[in-house]
Parts: structure tokens; sequence; C-alpha cells
């Protein structure tokens, strides 16, 4: 055992290890990269946290870093839950719903980060309740990964992403000191900043981050509330009123500004019964002109699914009866609304909608929810059966394009595939306009892994040209960072570096995340093979 170890492990009620198997176990998450840490500690109380931030921060002043990497079910895509250092995982321990509030008025959940947002919402369920922006990865997921992540999921077009629903975090500072973060008043404020201590300091230096590049942040950054890139929320940080909130900074961090240790969200009825219909169209552009006439129905989830989705599954042996095409474009369309009627009548206006277009459907009147559920995931069970020797890693997932748009952007990405002799099929979450799609590569093949950066980057610039925003549901992390970064104007990324150094002036939180990285550095990271079952493998719960 490391001196390191031995020393934490006197100092804290959990446990931290220098085992090299665990931490192998702890050297990969859901993306492509592999990150071997020195050592992984489970914290036990949030004073575990505190006492490791402390101890790193000691370090660092004397010329010693050691990175600090917060991790909760390891499902992160862009290797933000991976790094060299000490990774913290909170899911053995510290997964906790602590008050579930049931009031109209005052309808919350409290929980710690290493809760398992599936299991979170099983429990609100029993009350009748959810958080509606669940991640499509809930079962691996965290709610503490989800929010500093800025995760969205199915639900996403109608409820937004997972930050939209946090109302107050408690979060460990880079030095180990613990603060609250929710909307101060003016007032508040004004005490916050005359703290002498390092909240206070933060709070001094983020409001005149915010005063001296107010020009800035007016053009570039208000808006636009789907750009996850750098510490864009800094826009949402001070209201015209004088009131300050530190939280929309920490929501979308990817544990670069600090440790959430508590999370408070706001909840929602759930209706547990839904009506579901998917529909095949022939071709793509009817099928975006009905995507379009649909919204008007107000549906909870509307997603357009590539016919290259069914084209390869069909390919695999699986068989889709009610398809009057061998290439068609899928429309996933389901509504939640509490009344019976109300979603009988939506159906059947959705059926009328879809009659202009000479769609065959299929309706949950006709087959089960689970049933047409399964259409819907293709994509994953494409991902899960993909051939020996071939990857679908999810280097590009989570943009979002302008509807208006989409037809350039779908032209433009079948351009781009045919340029690195790939397959990019698209799944659209239509009411938001998030764009999810997976290359098929041969990752243990040298001339599939130099394409790995070089689509990232060239993906990253298509969508800015169309409009879209690269980041928008998810983080960047370490994969996407120089993608991402190189979109940014100078000014920009200044004053996003000057963000970072106010919470982390040693750079000892997640360095590597969500900032430039050597691109010799991030290939050396790329694992020579990815798989779905990587998200259950690398997610230990205890």
């Amino acid at each position: 055992m490391s001196k390191i170890a031995q020393y934490l492990n006197e100092h804290i009620l959990g446990e931290i290890t220098a085992s090299k198997a665990v931490r192998e176990r702890f050297s990969r998450d859901g993306s492509v990269l592999s990150i071997t840490p020195e050592l992984v500690m489970f914290p036990r109380v949030t004073n575990d946290i505190r006492k490791a931030a402390r101890f790193s921060w000691q370090l660092a002043e004397k010329g010693h870093v050691l990175p600090i990497i917060v991790r909760g079910g390891g499902s992160d895509q862009t290797g933000a839950a991976i790094g060299k250092g000490l990774i913290i995982n909170t899911t053995a321990h510290l997964n906790d719903v602590i008050h579930i509030a049931l009031k109209d008025k005052d309808r919350f959940v409290h929980v710690q980060p290493g809760v398992n947002f599936k299991a979170l919402n099983d429990v609100l369920n029993w009350h009748g309740m959810y958080v509606p922006t669940y991640p499509e990865s809930a079962p691996y997921t965290t709610v503490g990964g989800a929010v500093a992540n800025n995760s969205g999921g199915p639900l996403s077009g109608q409820h937004g992403l997972t930050g939209d629903w946090v109302t107050r975090l408690e979060v460990v500072l880079a030095n180990g000191d613990l603060i609250e973060t929710t909307r101060l008043s003016k007032r508040d404020f004004n005490k916050k900043k005359g703290l002498q201590t390092f909240e206070g300091e933060i709070y001094r230096k983020i409001d005149g981050l915010i005063e001296d590049n107010q020009e800035l942040i007016t053009a570039q950054l208000s808006g636009n509330e789907r750009d996850n890139a750098g510490y864009g929320s800094i826009g949402k940080v001070r209201k015209r009123d004088g009131s300050f909130d530190l939280t929309p900074l920490m929501i979308g961090s990817q544990g670069t500004l600090g440790i959430i240790s508590e999370i408070v969200l706001k909840t929602e009825y759930v209706s547990k019964e839904q009506s579901v219909l998917v529909a095949a169209i022939d071709g793509v552009e009817a099928a975006r002109d009905a995507a379009d006439a649909l919204r008007s129905l107000e549906p909870a989830m509307l997603e357009l699914l590539d016919s290259a989705f069914f084209e390869q599954a069909t390919g695999q042996g699986k068989s889709y009866s009610f398809f009057n095409s061998a290439s068609p474009t899928v429309l996933y369309v389901q509504f939640g609304d509490f009344s019976d009627g109300a979603r009988t009548r939506k159906l059947k206006k959705a059926i009328k909608i879809l009659g202009k277009y000479n769609a065959s459907f299929v309706t949950s009147d006709d087959q089960s929810i689970d049933e047409l559920r399964a259409i819907r995931e293709v994509t994953a069970a494409l991902y899960a059966d993909a051939p020996e020797g071939t990857s679908l890693p999810p280097l590009i997932d989570g943009a979002s394009i302008p509807a208006d748009r989409q037809e350039e952007f779908s032209t433009a990405v079948a351009e781009l595939a045919t340029k690195h002799h790939i397959s990019l099929p698209l799944r659209i979450r239509v009411l938001d306009g998030t764009v999810f799609t997976r290359p098929s590569l041969q990752l243990d093949k040298v001339a599939d892994k130099q394409k790995v950066f070089k689509l990232v980057s060239e993906y990253a610039q298509l969508v800015d040209k169309c409009g879209g925003n690269f980041i928008s549901d998810g983080g960047e992390g370490r994969l996407k960072a120089n993608a991402a970064y190189d979109l940014l104007d100078a000014d920009l990324q200044t004053l996003y570096e000057q963000v970072r150094l106010a919470f982390d002036p040693y750079g000892t939180l997640n360095p590597g995340v969500k900032q430039p990285n050597e691109l010799k550095d991030l290939v050396a990271a790329l694992r020579h093979s990815y798989d779905l079952s990587d998200f259950a493998q690398y997610s230990p719960h205890a």
C-alpha cells in the first residue's frame, strides 16, 4: 500500500486502496479511453471527501499535484470519470435518498450523489413522482454523474436537461471547504463576498469576471440554453435583480470546479400510463415533415431513426412486420398525458397526420409498449451485437441541430461518412434537435484509431457550420474537449480558464477534463475495443 493510501486510510471512515486489480477496474468508463488511477477511494461520509481534497490541496501547495477524479456509475462517455491520481467513487456508500418532499408547492428530493438514477425514480414512482430527465443509461448512472454532466434523456425534449431540475447543491471545494449553492438575494450575496474564506474569494472572483466580461457573455452566451461546452452557464449566475447562484456553474462542470456531495432536485407527477405509436415512412424528408406536424400534439417523446439502423438489424436476423418498405425511416411517438381520453385523442390525431404520408404504423393498442420500445431501442441492440472485432464507440453523441438545418446536416453527415468509409446513421430527438450517431470502427487497427479524433473534430466543425451545439447533451470531458474548444473564440476560452482558476487554482480537480489535451496523450489512452457491456463491467456499486 502506498504511503498516501496508508495516511488517508488512517484519517477517513471509508476505504482507500492502491490495489492493482481495483485500479484496473476503475481505469475505464463508458468512453473509448482508458487511464489507470494511482488510488481509489470509497468515502463513507462527506467529511472523507473533504479530507482527501484538503490533502490534495496541501500537496499542491508544495508543488506535488495529486489529481482528484469523482466517479459515480462510470457511464460517462467522454472520459471524465477516469484519470491519473485519486478516484473518489460515490456509489459504495454515498447513495442515500435523504428526504422526499411531496407537498404540491414544495415537491423535491434530496439525495447523495451516488444514488442510482433508475433506483431513485423507482422510489419516487411509489409516491407518484419522478425526475423526468433520467438519461438513457439510468440503470448505470448516478444522480451526481447526471448533474455533473448535465445529462439529458428520452424525455428531455419536453422536460429539459438534468440541470434544469436542480435547485440546490452541497459542494466540497478544491481546498476541502464545504459550501451550499442556491440562489442568493443581493443582500445575502454581498455577505458571501465579504467572507474572508476561499468561498468568499470565489464569489468575488466570479462576480468580477461577470462584470468584466458582460458584453462577451451577452453576445455569445445569452439565449443559448443547450450549449454545455466550457462554463457557458456563467451567464445564468447573476440575474438583473442582483441575485447570485453558483449552482449553474457546478452543473455540467464534470468535477472540475468542485465535488458535489448532496443534491436537491425538483420532482414531477408521473403518469403511469403511456400511449405509443411507431410509424415507418418511405423517405427521410417525408418523415421529417411528419415529425414537424406531430409536434403540435405535444408528445412526451418524438424520435426519428434512420433507415440504416433497421437495414443493419434486418441483416442480423431481426424482422419488423409492419414496415411497407425495405428502408423505412422510423418515427417513435409517445404520449404521457394523465387522461386516458387525452392520450386516445392524440393517438387518433397522430394516425390522421401520418395518413398523409402513406405511413405504416403500429400502436400500443395493437402491441405491448415493451415491444414497441424494443423497436426504438434498435440502436442499443446494434451496439450490443456489433460484429466481432467491430466497435461502435460513443465519440460524437449529443450534439443538437436546429430543426430548419437538419436536412442540410444529414446531407453533410452522409458526406463525412463516405469520406471516412464508415456508417453514421442518425437518431434524432426531434423535440430539441439532439442527434446521436456512432461510427463503426475497428479500434485494434491503426488506420481506424487514426480516424477517431479527426472524425470528432470534423463532426464538431460540421455541427457548428449547421448552426448547432456540439456539446448539448452531456459534457466534452477529455474525448471532445479539443474539438469543442477549437470552436470557441479566444476571449471565451480565456474566460473559461479564469472561471476554472477561481475554483481550482492548483489544478487538482479532474485535470484534462473540459480543457484542451495533447493529442498524443489522447491517442495513447485509446482502447483497442469497445462494447456496451463496459457500462456494467466498469460500474462497481460496492
